[in-house]
Order: structure tokens, then sequence, then C-alpha cells
């Protein structure tokens, strides 16, 4: 093992044989797969500690609220300490850098984006829309650049949306046809989005990438922990969320070509929440970003419970596993199974089917990309103890991390600046008072439609003169014109 290689911990038939995954190729993107209770956990937890010991920022979300330890050192439990030195690889309590998250803002830094730096195509998944409501939602974003309108929050999209309802022909003719039904179909579906608690998600300040890439004075990276155990209650949220921050990385930072070590590392728990139905053309978004991103120096380890949960077309690049325990009690678990055994370069010395089964918690295959780039045989692994704390860290050392970040100033107060919302109600107040106000009718006198006795004789008269007079210049000009004819007759 060499100062740049992360350790994973020793082989179990030979558990002072370290088994390491090179720093240089940890941008490859990896996965980290296990049943229930196997210790997934404590793999991404080691994993995450040395990426930052190493000065990389991680990046991890926390569903079962059980990885806000690492602020604080190992509590050295009997169990760990044995491990350690059956590996021969003693345990430093160590506490790391750590900042905590929280998209609601309630246990942690708030978390905010806008549905402009969304887009239209992630936040129509979030909605759940259709093809012909994610149309309309495209036209929407569309008439709003056109138009000069900022989307910062859920109340400019209903004041957008509200806009189009009002103007749908007119918007028909210029961006195609958006339909009154579609515009109702997609406010329905903010309503929902709303219940959900995504109006604390959308607004302002939005977050800062750079605010999650922070390397401490002494060099180490900063272990970003997204509290998640509440926004599981909203998977599409969280997917949604996840998905934006990928794609906002790939945008925002420059190429790097190849590095002796990445610029950030990702960890996404319960992977299998960004792929359930989920269209193709966000998997085919979704899918492009993890090839191109690593040039960027970025890393994705997914974690999940088996290979299936993951497209192939993103399996397929995930060049490190590490694989706990899986079981076999219904079809769908044996066909998990067979993938597992089919991703892993085969090891003559055990028969992956047989062993993934039979796996002791804290054990598991492994097969990591080597320097050439070449995948490694797979091995049979017993995972390092880590060296923070294993489980939560206890309140009052969470509560004093929290509030000694200056983030937390920084993202606490929501900004309101002129966006959307306030613009459309400027300008239906200034049509409002250019419009001139239609002169007041002459009431009747009568009550329940009816003219009063006086009024009905009144308009008697006038029709009796009218229609006397009127004959009366009838036969005036016609007397006119025959007496014209007699006169020229007798001429």
């Amino acid at each position: 093992m060499t100062q740049m290689d992360i350790s994973l911990g020793g082989l179990s038939t030979a558990p002072k044989t370290p088994v390491t995954l090179p720093l240089k190729m940890a941008n490859r993107h990896g996965l980290i797969a296990g049943a229930t209770g196997t210790g997934k956990t404590v793999t991404l937890k080691i994993i995450a500690e040395q990426f930052a010991a190493a000065g990389i920022p991680v990046f991890l979300t926390d569903i079962k609220g059980d990885l806000t330890g690492f602020c604080q050192p190992s509590a050295l439990q009997d169990f760990l300490v044995k491990r350690a030195d059956l590996l021969g690889q003693p345990i430093m309590p160590t506490a790391l850098p750590m900042a905590v998250w929280d998209i609601f803002g309630d246990d942690g830094i708030a978390v905010r984006t806008t549905p402009s730096e969304m887009g239209p195509l992630l936040l129509g998944r979030l909605m759940e829309l259709n093809e012909t409501q994610q149309g309309v939602l495209d036209i929407l974003f569309k008439m709003a650049d056109d138009e000069g309108l900022l989307i910062l929050d859920l109340s400019d999209l209903r004041a957008l949306l509200s806009h189009m309802s009002d103007n749908t022909q007119t918007l028909s003719k210029t961006y195609g046809n958006v339909t009154a039904a579609s515009v109702a179909a997609i406010q329905r579906a903010l309503l929902r989005l709303q219940e959900q608690g995504a109006d604390m998600f959308f607004g302002e300040p939005a977050l800062d990438l750079n605010d999650l890439m922070q390397v401490t004075y002494d060099g180490r990276g900063m272990v970003n922990v997204l509290k998640a155990d509440r926004l599981m209650t909203a998977p599409r949220l969280y997917a949604s969320f996840l998905l934006w921050l990928l794609s906002e990385l790939f945008e925002q930072l420059p190429e790097a070509g190849d590095t002796a070590k990445p610029k950030f590392v990702l960890f996404f728990d319960e992977a299998h929440l960004l792929f359930t139905d989920t269209p193709k053309i966000v998997l085919e978004k979704i899918a492009q970003v993890v090839r191109l991103i690593r040039s960027k120096g970025v890393g994705v380890y997914f974690i999940t419970q088996g290979p299936g949960d993951i497209p192939d077309t993103i399996l397929a690049q995930l060049g490190h596993r590490v694989q706990h325990a899986l079981r076999a009690f219904t079809p769908a678990q044996q066909k998990d199974i067979k993938a597992c055994a089919d991703g892993f370069r085969p090891n003559p010395a055990f028969d992956v089917r047989d062993a993934v089964q039979s796996l002791q918690v804290g054990e598991a295959l492994v097969s990591v990309l080597q320097s050439d780039g070449t995948p490694s045989v797979v091995e049979k692994v017993m995972i390092r103890p880590p060296v923070s704390t294993l489980g939560p860290a206890d309140t009052g050392t969470l509560k004093d991390t929290n509030a000694r970040n200056p983030l937390m100033g920084k993202y606490h107060q929501r900004l309101d600046r002129v966006s959307a919302t306030e613009t459309l109600g400027q300008r239906n107040a200034q049509r409002a008072a250019e419009t001139p106000a239609p002169e007041e009718a002459e009431k009747p006198r009568a009550t329940n439609g009816r003219m009063g006795s006086g009024e009905a004789l009144m308009k008697s008269v006038i029709r009796a003169v009218g229609s006397q007079v009127g004959r009366q210049l009838t036969n005036a000009l016609i007397r006119g014109v025959l007496g014209g004819l007699r006169g020229g007759q007798s001429r």
C-alpha cells in the first residue's frame, strides 16, 4: 500500500495482506452493494474518511441518520479493535471536518436552488408530468426567457402558469399548442410538490458548489453530510436534487484530465430511487453525465442493495465494486446474484455465486480498477474499521459543529428578489390603470325589466308621430318626382 491508496481492508484468507483502491483511479466511479445489515454503511464511511484525509471533499447522503459520527473520533469499541488487530491496521481515532446540510433547513445548512437552475427537464420529472404537460412546461421556461422573467421559487412558477392560463391562445400562436387542461394539470402537480416541502428547497440564496468543495487549513477535505431521513418521504425530491447536483457539477467544473486524485467525490445512498420510474430521456442524461463527469475530476459512488437496481448503461461505468452479502430467497434476488457474479473478473479460488451468499457481516467481494485501468480479480475482503465514530454523533457535538460553521449564516436567511411574481403583478396593475373605465349606463326607472306607464306612453307617441311624419315625407317625395316627370313631358 502506498500513501496514495485507499485501504479497504485485508484478504479474508490472509487478513494482513492489504486490499487497496488506487487514489489515482478513484474518479472511475464505484458501486457499494449488499443486503440490509451487511456492512455497506461502514464501507462507505471508511472510503469517505480516507478521501477526506487525502484532501478530497466528499458529499454523501445520510438516509438513516447514522453518518454524522464523522465529527467525533472512534470510541474504540472492542469489536472494532479486534478487527483492526486482525488486519494489522491499528485505529487512530480521528474527528474529521464535517458540514451537515438539510434541504428543509431544520437540522443543518439550508440547501436551495431555483427552478431556473434545475431546468424544465428535471422539474418535469419531479412533478411527474406526461409528455404533453412537459412540452407546456418547456414553453413556460422559453416564454420566461423571452420576456425576461426570473423563475426563482415556486411562487414564480404559479404566477407564470396563471399568466399562461390567461393567454393560451396568444401563446399557442407563438410557441405551439398550450391548452388550459395541461396548464391546470401542472398547477395541480405544483401543489403536490409544495405539500412535500419543495417550497423550502426552491429559492435563494442558491447553493454555491464551491461551498461543498472546501478544504480545511490543515489540508483535509470537508465531509458534507446531507440529512436525508425526512427527505426520503419525498423520494422524487431526493432523486431530482441529486440529479441536479450531478448536472451542475458537470456544467460548472472545468476539464481536469488525469489527476493524481479526484477533486470531489459523491456517495449516493439508496441509489435505486434515482432510477425508479425514470423517463428514458432522463436516464440518458444521467448516463451521459456519469460517463463524462470523471474528466472533471469527480468520482461517483452508488450505494444500493443489488446491481440490478442500477441501469446497465450506468452500471457498466462503475469500475470499483464492493459487494456485501446477498440473499437468494426470491427469483429477483437470484437474478441479482447472477448479475453480481457476471460483473466481476473471476477468481479461480472460489465461485462468486456461492461466496456472495456466505459472506459475513463486514466482509465483501472486492474488485477495483488497477493503475493500468484493468479490473482486479475479485477477492474476499475483511473491511477495515473506521477512525471516526460508528453511528451518529451525540446531540451536543452535532449542535456545536453546526453552530461553528460560517455557512449556517450565509444560507439561513431567504432572499426575495424581484422575479416573475412581482414583474407580472406590476404589468397587470399597469394595464388596469391604463384601461379607461366604461361609462355608466343610465339606469331604468322601472324595476323588474318593465317600463313605467309614462315611459311607455311617450314611446308610443314617438312611434306614432314618427310614422305620420314618415308617411308625409314619403308622399311629398313621390309627388315631387312624379311632378318633375310630368313637367318634362309637357315641355
